[in-house]
């Protein structure tokens, strides 16, 4: 079982960083807006750091569309991190390149997910959802106000993912419901795997996304088939308590800004027939067709013929 760590006092370490490689002129400063970006996965290893400049070296893998492997040095957006990232510490990040030019290319979302240093022991320990994993029976409240749990689908595969109602970013929250949007479409048209698969999005705004909410965003991407696909496809909430486990379990982070959204990460996970995890879907560059093909290979029987 793979252990994902966030530092000490924080769900989630959401940094900046500025290339510096270029010896550029002071950077310009970046827009607030995650939509403003091309988002890349980075995968490394801390090299060393600078306190004395607030810099951090890593040697990260190549970044598929973007650029190839190499080490170079980054800023910290803020530097009182810089104690929280030891040599040796393999990262995940995102690599944010502005749409913009003009702009410079920074890093979000660094997380830690592994350890160097034996002694660090974090506030959160995040799972990694991998195959053959048991998936607790989380409790939650649908968009009818039903009580629902994960153990009452079993005997069909679920996909679950994570939102929130108000998420204000085109490539996370509405970009992962649009994808599930598709895949029941898809599903739809196939009886023999529709009747064997079910959908939820599982909402982490309990303070906002009651079940009233929940359904009028689901009838946003449901269309004239919402009375319906809801049979199939549930959008449903749990409370702030239960919010915690299910959160640090299926690898999402979470940390609430001052200006009243929530940054987090994108964590979805098909989960069998058997209550076990069959695959994982980090952040937001699965497509419809990547999951139906899992599910066609779960249920060979159900394949669409042509």
């Amino acid at each position: 079982m793979k252990l994902r760590s966030f530092p000490l006092g924080i769900l989630a370490i959401i940094l900046l960083i500025v290339v510096t490689g270029c010896h550029r002129p002071a950077p310009a400063v970046q827009p607030d807006d995650d939509s403003q970006f091309t988002v890349y996965p980075l995968h490394g290893k801390i090299v060393s750091s600078n306190s004395a400049t607030g810099e951090v070296t890593i040697d990260h893998q190549a970044i598929p569309g973007f650029m190839e492997a190499m080490t170079m040095p980054y800023k910290l957006r803020d530097p009182g991190i810089i104690g929280e990232l030891h040599p040796g510490d393999v990262v995940n990040a995102d690599v944010m390149v502005p749409k913009n030019p003009a702009g410079d290319v920074v890093v979000d979302h660094f997380v830690v997910v592994g350890q160097a240093k034996p002694d660090y022991k974090p506030a959160v320990q995040y799972h990694v959802p991998e195959s053959g994993d048991k998936v607790p029976d989380f409790r939650l409240t649908n968009e009818d106000g039903r009580s629902i749990h994960l153990d009452q689908f079993r005997g069909k595969a679920l996909l679950i993912t994570f939102i929130y109602t108000r998420c204000p970013l085109p490539d996370f929250c509405p970009r992962v419901t649009h994808n599930f949007a598709a895949i029941e479409k898809s599903l739809a048209a196939n009886p023999s795997l529709y009747a064997k698969t079910h959908l939820l999005c599982a909402s982490f705004d309990s303070g906002h996304d009651t079940p009233a909410r929940l359904k009028a965003y689901g009838e946003e991407y449901m269309g004239s088939e919402a009375p319906k696909a809801f049979s199939h496809w549930d959008f449903a909430v749990a409370t702030q308590e239960k919010l915690k486990p299910m959160a640090e379990w299926f690898d999402v982070g979470l940390t609430n800004e001052p200006d009243g959204t929530i940054s987090h990460t994108l964590s979805t996970t098909l989960i069998g027939p058997d209550g076990k995890v069959v695959q994982f879907y980090n952040g937001n560059d699965w497509t419809p067709e990547q999951v139906l093909s899992d599910l066609a290979k779960l249920y060979p029987q159900g394949k669409t013929k042509g």
